[in-house]
Parts: C-alpha cells; structure tokens; sequence
C-alpha cells in the first residue's frame, strides 16, 4: 500500500491519500494549520502521527469503566505522541475523533460497569472509528458465555469458553487455559493490519474467544482457529493486547489512529 502525496503550490495547501477509500486531508498554509507541517511535506519528509494530531486539534478518547488496562493504554499512546482524554462523559466522547474500548476484567462485571454509566446504549451509536481490545471485543459481540452475559450486538458472533481438547493432544500434553503469552494471527485484512507481516506475534491473556464470522479480519490458532480481530462498519476490535504487543502492537495502534 502506497502513500500519495498531492501538493498544490499555489495554495500551500497538502493533501495525503493513503487508500482509495481512507483519505487523510493534511492542509498547511500560512493561515491554517501548521507551518512546520508544510514545509516538511514539501522537502519529502515524514509527518509523523503526533503532529498530524496536534496540527488538526483531533482528539482521542479512552472509555472510562471498571474495566482493567487503562493505563496501559495511555502509555501505548503516550509513546506515539498522542495525549488521550479519559473519559465516561457522552458529550466528550462524541467530541472525539477516534476511541479505544480497552477491557481486562470478568465480562459481565465490565457490562454492568458501562450499564452504570449509559456506555452500553452511547457505544453502538457512536459513529467515529472506535477500536475495542480484549475484554472491549468480547462486550461488542452478541453474547458471552463468561458471565452468562449480553453483548452490545456489534459483531455477529458469539463468545465462548476455551476447552481444551485432550483427545486430539499427544500423550502427557496438555493446553494450558487461560492462553497467556505470545501466538501468531494470519489471514490479515483491512488497513488495521498495514504493513504487518503474517504469522506476526502478539500477546494475549485470556480464556474466551469469539468464534470466527463474517467480520473477522484476522485469525489466531489455539485449540481451533478464532477471531484475533473483527471489523464492521467504523468498529474495529481485537483480542490481544495491542499494548503489550511490542512493535507489532504499536503498528497496530499507528494504524487504526491513521488509516481508520
């Protein structure tokens, strides 16, 4: 996937399409926006993703509930520049640009957590890109069965216990569950995955998975194969820990903030 730059001199003005369909406008003249922005652009630079965001004021959101990693998430931002609002307030919410949905925690404790604040009714309503992580995909599909527990119906599937299926394994091996540390994801699709190579490792922590549907842009094997991510309309979910993922993560995070 390719970068077009667009650069009209006349007008000092920049415009960058990274996808046919997911276009950033990136304008910088003397009266708007940023000088420094421009000019770099112009001498072949990078713009990196922090001053797109402080150039264009645009604003991220992490939801506030009873739901675990937050601060983890913070720092993951914090290290591409980005200062993220947190926040359980429907009005900054709706403010933001872009909103990440973490989540560690028993599943129906963090759904009782966004019930008490309106969360469960604002999210499915947003219409800015949103990114859900662990715990946050499995509150956006349909059912959990952690918790005998009722998704917002985001994404068509449902969330179910790993078993661990001694009958397929050689003698004296057994699967650990929770899964908890390093695994691969294949079958990558949309821009979220940009530049991430198959087969590349991610961390995860976690005993439920939801099944593999329609929405699943990326894939992970353990016991069967399940969905590592999800995508539908401008939500966008995965299983793993985006944070604790190394490079791959932070890539990851890059591109849900630039390309969707």
């Amino acid at each position: 996937m390719q970068e077009y730059w667009i650069v009209d001199l006349e007008n000092q003005a920049v415009e960058a399409f990274w996808l046919k369909d997911y276009k950033y406008e990136l304008i910088a003249c003397a009266a708007q926006g940023d000088k420094n922005v421009f000019s770099k652009v112009l001498q072949g630079f990078e713009v990196t993703l922090a001053e797109i965001f402080e150039t264009y004021k645009l604003k991220v959101a992490i939801l506030k509930y009873n739901g675990g990693n937050i601060q983890s998430v913070i720092f993951a931002l914090n290290r591409l520049g980005i200062e993220p609002m947190v926040t359980d307030n429907a009005e900054e919410i709706a403010s933001a640009d872009k909103i990440i949905f973490p989540g560690v925690g028993e599943a129906s404790s963090c759904m009782s957590s966004l019930k008490s604040s309106g969360l469960d009714l604002l999210i499915p309503t947003l219409s800015q890109p949103l990114l859900g992580i662990c715990v946050g995909l499995q509150l956006m599909c349909n059912y959990s069965e952690e918790g005998q527990t009722k998704g917002l119906g985001i994404f068509n599937t449902a969330v179910k216990k790993f078993i661990a299926p001694r009958h397929l394994l050689p003698e004296n091996e057994t699967i650990k569950i929770p899964q908890m540390g390093w695994n691969t994801i294949f079958d990558l699709q949309t821009p979220l995955f940009q530049g991430i190579d198959e087969q590349s490792y991610i961390y995860y922590v976690h005993s439920y998975y939801a099944e593999v549907n329609g929405e699943t842009i990326a894939k992970t094997h353990y016991t069967l194969d399940y969905a590592a991510a999800m995508h539908n309309k401008n939500f966008y979910a995965v299983q793993f820990h985006t944070e604790k993922s190394s490079k791959v993560g932070e890539q990851i995070v890059e591109n849900f903030l630039k390309y969707c």
